[in-house]
């Protein structure tokens, strides 16, 4: 729904970065657009509002977007369109080649993993994170109602 987060210290965008971030392997959280909006003018990554015509946003059914460049966050607080994240995840480094290291001696050594036994990690990413999301946004929700004490959010 529209109007989950808050525009300084709990923005929706950090939140959800930060639990997506925590997943092991991930080393980058994109939202909406991300990097692609940061080589655009603003006129080309603003997200119109239209009177009438569609599913309407948030708040305002009479209203839609034009784009969802944002992601769906706009100033830290869902807009009611749908969320847009996007995680880098790092390749395996465990791999059955020779790699340098030193020993506990602090000396020069070599090492050989045997075996590819976090393999596991790479058809798992996607339910981890979808999960995770999953526990922002309902944390989210529930931060929400309890402040509007009724239990609906509010943009």
């Amino acid at each position: 729904p529209a109007g989950l987060g808050e525009p300084v210290f709990d923005r929706l965008d950090a939140t959800l970065a930060h639990a997506l971030m925590s997943v092991g392997a991930v080393k980058g959280v994109e939202v909406g657009d991300g990097f692609a909006a940061a080589r655009r003018r603003g006129s080309a990554n603003n997200d119109p509002l239209f009177p009438a015509g569609g599913q309407g946003c948030g708040a305002h059914p009479e209203a839609r977007f034009g784009s969802n460049h944002a992601g769906g966050i706009l100033g830290g607080i869902s807009s009611g369109q749908d969320i847009v994240l996007r995680a880098a995840v790092k390749p395996i480094a465990s791999i059955a080649r020779e790699q340098a290291t030193v020993d506990t001696d602090g000396n020069a050594a070599a090492v050989t993993v045997g075996g590819r036994h976090d393999l596991s990690a790479i058809p798992r990413i996607v339910p981890v994170l979808s999960a995770m999301t999953a526990l922002a946004l309902a944390d989210a929700l529930l931060l929400q109602r309890r402040m509007t004490g009724d239990g609906e959010p509010r943009p």
